[in-house]
């Protein structure tokens, strides 16, 4: 049996341990052997507690880069905030990654937001396969598209900011003896790049992949966390009732909720006024942290919610853009109200807001008046039928037959060396 490799280098959150997980359990179970390479060892441990193999501290760019544009405007220029500057800087990074990898001899990496990983495995001869949202897969174009689509870049920023990229990481691959890259997009490609999205859902709007790729679909984890817990049904607040064209209380509403965002009390206390019963997921709260809103309406979740026995039935989910939270969402065929707190997020609720599916309120003009954009969701039977259209199309998709499939894929590389 093969020793596959997980790395994890780039981005924040718990999403990109949670995907490597269940593949790195069908991988154990198929009888290989699996280490992971995560960007962070503490917050993902009690995910990752159960899982029999060994996990290490992942390379990572700690310093802060001057002479980058702000905000960014391509994942070539966010890139080079994370170490791609300049080869000087890349090397040491690179460095880290080729004495690892060197040492744990896998015989295929698997990069999950890891394009030093990938570099690394290239210059070993190490056969890999980068997946992710479509966000950190782009179109192999030149120069790299724009992530701020509603702003005029100009071409030549993009175009310099590719170049810049490509020449710090020719020049660390050709002082390991490596062939070069012909194009900054693959950088993030590695030997096969497995784009775990759908068209609709992704960041860059492509309808159509190059040959020998495909829509793998996203990744998700459904029958973990907590059940429920759903509070007593109210009724909206009577001040509120002459602006709704229906009643709207008891009506069931799921909310993965940060307290970074600037309204995420503004939303609370609008699901309040309108009767929702909601269930709550806010980090912050579950560390202990008192809530933004106390009501009898909320439950606040003490972890993360299962969304499988949460979703159905509910009429509204809110979150700030989360694949696989607005995914599973839309195949259970609830609208959604999407708050994103990046551009990443931003651009993939743009795409659900253009299937009619839910609203993404970052679009809208400030500031929001959210009992009547929720109010305007729950009652709203269009935005309802869209995301039910969304479930029908993608009705044989499960997370578990995602997951063979893809552990397929990485046995039929390795059958390939």
């Amino acid at each position: 049996m093969a020793h596959i490799h997980f790395a994890w280098e780039l981005g924040g959150g718990l999403g990109h341990a949670g995907r490597l997980k269940p593949l790195a359990q069908e991988a154990l179970a198929r009888g290989h052997r699996v280490s992971l390479c995560l960007r962070e060892l503490v917050h993902t441990d009690a995910l990752l507690r159960d899982l029999n193999a060994p996990r290490f501290q992942a390379p990572i760019f700690l310093h802060q880069v001057r002479g980058v544009p702000m905000p960014e405007a391509s994942l070539a220029e966010i890139l080079m905030t994370c170490g791609y500057l300049n080869a000087d800087a890349l090397r040491g990074l690179f460095t880290g990654w080729h004495s690892l990898l060197s040492e744990l001899k896998p015989d295929l990496v698997v990069a999950d937001y890891s394009p030093t990983a990938l570099l690394a495995a290239r210059s070993l001869g190490i056969p890999s396969a980068a997946l992710g949202i479509g966000f950190f897969i782009p179109p192999d174009s030149v120069p790299m598209p724009s992530i701020r689509s509603w702003e005029p870049i100009h071409p030549g920023r993009l175009a310099a900011a590719d170049s810049q990229l490509l020449a710090s990481v020719n020049t660390v691959l050709a002082q390991y003896g490596t062939a070069a890259l012909q194009r900054a997009s693959q950088v993030m490609y590695g030997d096969a790049p497995l784009l775990l999205t759908w068209p609709e859902l992704d960041h860059y709007g492509r309808d159509v992949l190059p040959a020998g790729q495909r829509w793998w679909g996203p990744s998700m984890s459904p029958h973990t966390g907590l059940a429920p817990q759903w509070p007593p049904s109210g009724q909206p607040d009577p001040s509120e009732r002459p602006a709704l064209s229906a009643d709207l209380g008891g009506s069931k509403v799921f909310a993965y909720l940060k307290s970074e965002h600037p309204d995420h009390a503004l939303v609370l206390q609008a699901l309040v006024k309108l009767g929702c019963r909601t269930v709550c997921y806010m980090p912050d709260v579950a560390m202990g942290k008192p809530p933004p809103v106390i009501s009898p309406l909320i439950s606040y979740s003490k972890g993360p919610v299962d969304l499988a026995s949460t979703l159905p039935g509910c009429e509204l989910c809110v979150c700030h853009g989360g694949e696989a939270t607005l995914a599973q969402a839309l195949l259970a065929g609830v609208p959604l109200l999407l708050m994103p707190t990046q551009v990443e997020q931003f651009l993939i609720s743009q795409r659900v807001a253009q299937t009619g599916g839910g609203i993404n309120a970052a679009a809208q003009v400030r500031p929001l008046d959210y009992v009547a954009v929720v109010a305007s969701l729950l009652g709203n039977s269009d935005c309802r039928t869209k995301a039910q259209a969304f479930a029908a199309r993608y009705a044989g998709f499960t997370p578990r037959q995602h997951t063979l499939d893809l552990v397929d894929a990485f046995e039929r590389q390795l059958a390939m060396t």
